[in-house]
């Protein structure tokens, strides 16, 4: 049987509200050891995710005090999401297709109930699992990420 994305991703899914500064995601960040956040709005609807690269890219290339930046002023939007039952080649060729590096992985099409993220990283911790006709998208995938 194939492996599905269900079987690589983290299923452990970090959020933050959209108001909250960024000082506050990256020490969540830190403190969950995560590269990235989810971001919810004030209905706990996800709007958009806040990702390491985010913070390094569009904060502290600025001059602007961290306390007083939002996650939904930095957030990257909107959200790449792919189906649990998708094919890990699939993934991988929707982060370069999209030039991101986290998929927000939903069930049932329904981006309103995120159930994991995935990661170039998943790949490598799961990568005896994945199926042969998946590897070339995957190894692809991860030269350009890695």
């Amino acid at each position: 049987m194939p492996t599905t994305i269900n079987g690589i991703m983290r299923k452990q899914l970090e959020t933050i509200d959209a108001i909250a500064s960024v000082q506050q995601a990256a020490k969540k960040m830190k403190d969950r050891n995560v590269s990235s956040l989810v971001v919810l709005d004030e209905n706990g609807k996800p709007q958009g995710l806040v990702s390491e690269r985010d913070l390094v890219t569009k904060v502290c290339t600025t001059d602007v005090p961290v306390h007083s930046i939002k996650n939904k002023e930095i957030m990257s939007s909107p959200l790449i999401t792919i189906s649990s039952s998708s094919s890990p080649s699939k993934a991988a060729d929707m982060m370069l297709q999209h030039n991101v590096r986290h998929l927000l992985v939903i069930d049932n099409d329904n981006a309103d109930k995120p159930i994991g993220v995935i990661t170039p990283l998943d790949f490598t911790r799961r990568q005896e699992y994945v199926a042969n006709e998946d590897r070339e998208a995957i190894e692809k995938m991860l030269e350009y990420y890695i």
